[in-house]
Order: structure tokens, then C-alpha cells, then sequence
């Protein structure tokens, strides 16, 4: 586990239920979670167990139907504007740029810097995620693998102190994601940043994560908490062929199939 500052995240008894048509669901039974300063955590489980639910109470965006959620020790009651949050949709406005989606973030009013400096820090981030050329490009002349980048350029402009990431990279081809990954896991560890990833792969969450949390079919609870204890950094294109994620991924998937199972009679 990384040594960080202490305890970012906190999740005290936190339950969620939802009325949808005259029924209440729940979604996710009461749960207690610690995410660690710069730790990068994984959530994987069966669809509709609450990981996405999870980090809409983080960010606020969301109120728990029980519980207690914390940030940096303050409880969460409004919108955490100390999270940068990455959904599964990239969310490009298509008559912006690329350029000026990921300037949308420095022109809100609650965090709006000066032009000189806001163009200087698109620049800057536009050349590391690597879409340098394609800066006037509008989302629809992007690969979704470029506008996976700006969505990433735009929640990380703003200098987030974490990173929640709702199956960011779920829809692009293999290659394509490793690249990415790679590219996610470099800049994380570059900025000390706490992470909380949703993902339904393994491999995925095994890559990057420096601990795993398998989650039940619906009401999600936690299942199992593994540590992943791969050496870093990690080289995400060979990591995988080794006997310790084949370990890690047979333990993690022991914990996991039954779950699935269940997941698809829900």
C-alpha cells in the first residue's frame, strides 16, 4: 500500500436504497470502506451492486440512505468539489473543441482562472495525454480513444486530489485500453493522487489497483478486500503473463463467480 498522508475516503454504515415505481430497491446493503491518501483502490462486482452508487456518494452527487460517508475527515452533505469524477460516458459537449472541452472546467465560476493561465494549462495538458495536433478537432473527428483523453485532460485540469473513474475504458478494444491504462497508471502515481476505480474486469483492477474490493450481486456488500502485491511500477502489456496475477486472479475470481452468478437473476 502506498504511504499517503492517512485516510481520504471513509464510508461508515453507508446503505442506499432507491423507489423506483412504487418499489424500493436496495441497491447497496450498509457497508464501512477506508481509502488511504494516494492509494488506488478497485471496486468490481456483478452490474447493479452498487459500485457506481458508491462513488456518487463520494462526490456528493448523492446523499446515503443510511450512514455516514467523510472526506479528508468533513462528512459529505453537498457536492464534493475536491473529487474529479469520470464516468462511463465521456460527456463532450460535441460544438467545443477538444481544446476547449477541456478548458470547460477552468471557466466555471468556482473555479475560474485567468485566460493566459487557462490556455497555458490546456497546452500543457493536452501534450500529456498526448493529443497533440488535435487540438481544434471537435469530438466527432476523435477516436473513442482520443475522446477518452479529453475526457481525462478535463477532469484532471483542475488538479483533483482524487480520481473517481466509473468504467472509464469499458467500451474500447484491448490494445487501445492497455495503452490507456498505462497511460492512467503513470499519471496517477506522477500526481500522488488517490483513485477509486469501478471496473468489471479483473485484470483490469489487478493492473492498476494496490487493493481489490469484490463486491455481492445486489444489495451490493463487501465480499472480500485483497491486496494486490505486484511490484511497481507496473508494465500493464506483460504484467498479466505472471504466476503472481494468475495467483491474484484465481483467488479474486473464487470470490467473484458465485457473485455473477446471482448478478444475472437479479
Amino acid at each position: 500500500m502506498p504511504q499517503g498522508d492517512g485516510e481520504t475516503i471513509r464510508l461508515v454504515g453507508v446503505g442506499k436504497r432507491f423507489a423506483t415505481r412504487g418499489q424500493e430497491i436496495e441497491a447497496l446493503r450498509p457497508i464501512d470502506l477506508s481509502v488511504r491518501a494516494q492509494e488506488f483502490v478497485a471496486l468490481v462486482g456483478p452490474s447493479g451492486c452498487g459500485k457506481s452508487t458508491i462513488l456518487n456518494l463520494i462526490s456528493g452527487l448523492m446523499q446515503p440512505s443510511s450512514g455516514e460517508v467523510f472526506y479528508d475527515g468533513a462528512l459529505v452533505a453537498a457536492v464534493n468539489r475536491q473529487v474529479g469524477y469520470m464516468t462511463q460516458k465521456d460527456t463532450l459537449l460535441p460544438w467545443r473543441s477538444a481544446a476547449d472541452n477541456i478548458r470547460i472546467a477552468l471557466e466555471l465560476k468556482c473555479r475560474a482562472v485567468p485566460r493566459r493561465e487557462a490556455t497555458e494549462r490546456v497546452a500543457q495538458m493536452i501534450e500529456l495525454v498526448g493529443l497533440t495536433g488535435f487540438e481544434k478537432h471537435f469530438p466527432a473527428e476523435l477516436s473513442g480513444g482520443m475522446r477518452k483523453r479529453v475526457a481525462l485532460a478535463r477532469t484532471l485540469i483542475y488538479e483533483p486530489e482524487t480520481l473517481l473513474m466509473d468504467e472509464p475504458f469499458g467500451a474500447l478494444d484491448a490494445q487501445l485500453k492497455l495503452l490507456l491504462l498505462d497511460q492512467l497508471q503513470a499519471l496517477t502515481r506522477q500526481r500522488r493522487m488517490t483513485v477509486l476505480f469501478v471496473t468489471h474486469d479483473l485484470g483490469e483492477a489487478i493492473t492498476l489497483a494496490d487493493r481489490v474490493v469484490v463486491f455481492s450481486a445486489r444489495p451490493g456488500r463487501i465480499r472480500a478486500v485483497r491486496e494486490i502485491d505486484l511490484k511497481r511500477p507496473r508494465d500493464v502489456f506483460t504484467v498479466r503473463f505472471s504466476a503472481d496475477f494468475a495467483r491474484l486472479h484465481e483467488a479474486l475470481w473464487d470470490e467473484l463467480k458465485d457473485e455473477v452468478v446471482k448478478g444475472t437473476d437479479v
